[in-house]
């Protein structure tokens, strides 16, 4: 399976997984040209452009699209057209209208579309749904999804307010599907409407809130940002409320942030005794050796992606629900801009 990598910040790492799990990344992109020689020096025999036009000439099974977060939907719409099938980072979308393009360019192609979105498959989030899909909590009435960075306020702010930076142009509830497409993947929904708040009103830019009514009538709630006190699961908190129970992920420190407990309600118990229970994910193993948790996301997206083109398997994440996770964001947008008004996120799970 021939590989090519648009951007080599995020890019390279996810490369030099693919070259790992068996993929022959022959090419790689970015116009930085200090990323460009460490990519050379990282990944021997790696040809590298500029552009990632130049990528549509080589001969590519598929193309892993790791640049700027708010640039990923016309390098994905191009590559479908040539027939190279697409895993895309972070945003699907910048726009409705990148959002249509992108389902048409789907539709339209013999390649596939998947979505890098590696928080679905964290170990903590993976035994939450665990518990989710053996119905031990009853009908899911309410999700929350935390993904927060605790960093200096200098620090942040050399971050979000930096124009040359992708961070410094996007709105401050775009980058959200760390938090959506978990909630999305725990659910079986889509998202129906958003409504956006600053967290904190002298900072507005800093942390969102984000209220997302989900196509069954549950409620999603999700936090990212700059808040401090960050959890150690790759800076992701989840918490799945039932009508029998709860799922949620550990608050503590270390590996127990991995950990997930469980709680069944004594009334829905037979025994009429509440029940709760902390679990441990099992290890992922990769030629004898543990992979870390916080990589055990991106192992099980570069291997499904590798199994839809190699073997026609069906994207973990297609098109669909990798742009109503991104809907979320640049619709939370326009609610934060509309003094936190609710507004509806379009169905676009019909588009011819």
């Amino acid at each position: 399976m021939r590989v090519g990598v648009v951007g080599l910040r995020m890019g390279l790492y996810l490369a030099t997984w693919c070259r790992r799990l068996g993929m022959d990344v022959v090419v790689g992109c970015d116009r930085d040209p200090d990323r460009r020689a460490e990519a050379a020096a990282q990944l021997p025999g790696i040809t590298l452009a500029e552009d990632w036009r130049e990528l549509l000439h080589e001969d590519l099974d598929g193309v892993v699209l790791a640049n700027n977060f708010d640039e990923h939907a016309p390098p994905a719409i191009a590559f479908l057209d040539h027939g190279v099938h697409v895993l895309s980072e972070s945003a699907a979308c910048a726009s409705v209208d990148e959002a249509q393009a992108l389902i048409a360019a789907e539709q339209r192609s013999a390649a596939t579309y998947s979505f890098a979105e590696n928080y679905v498959f964290h170990p903590h989030v993976q035994l939450v749904r665990d518990a989710v899909d053996a119905g031990e909590i009853g009908r899911i009435t309410l999700v929350e999804a935390d993904y927060l960075h605790g960093m200096s306020p200098g620090d942040v702010t050399a971050l979000i307010r930096d124009p040359g930076h992708w961070r410094g142009r996007i709105a401050p509830t775009a980058y959200c599907t760390h938090t959506v497409s978990p909630v999305l993947a725990l659910t079986g929904e889509l998202p129906t409407e958003v409504t956006a708040f600053p967290v904190d009103s002298a900072d507005p830019r800093a942390a969102v809130v984000l209220l997302v009514r989900l196509t069954g009538g549950g409620l999603a709630v999700t936090r990212h940002g700059f808040l401090q006190g960050e959890p150690d699961s790759h800076w992701s908190w989840v918490s799945v409320r039932g009508t029998e129970g709860l799922a949620e992920s550990v608050r503590a420190a270390g590996d127990r942030a991995w950990s997930v407990r469980v709680r069944h309600e004594a009334w829905a118990a037979a025994e009429d005794v509440a029940r709760e229970q902390e679990r441990t994910p099992a290890p992922l193993l990769l030629d004898g050796a543990t992979v870390e948790p916080k990589a055990v996301g991106t192992v099980r997206v570069l291997e499904g992606f590798r199994a839809t083109v190699e073997y026609g398997e069906p994207p973990l994440i297609p098109v669909r629900p990798a742009v109503a996770a991104s809907l979320v964001g640049i619709l939370g947008a326009q609610s934060l801009r509309n003094n936190s008004h609710p507004t509806p996120i379009p169905d676009l799970t019909s588009t011819p």
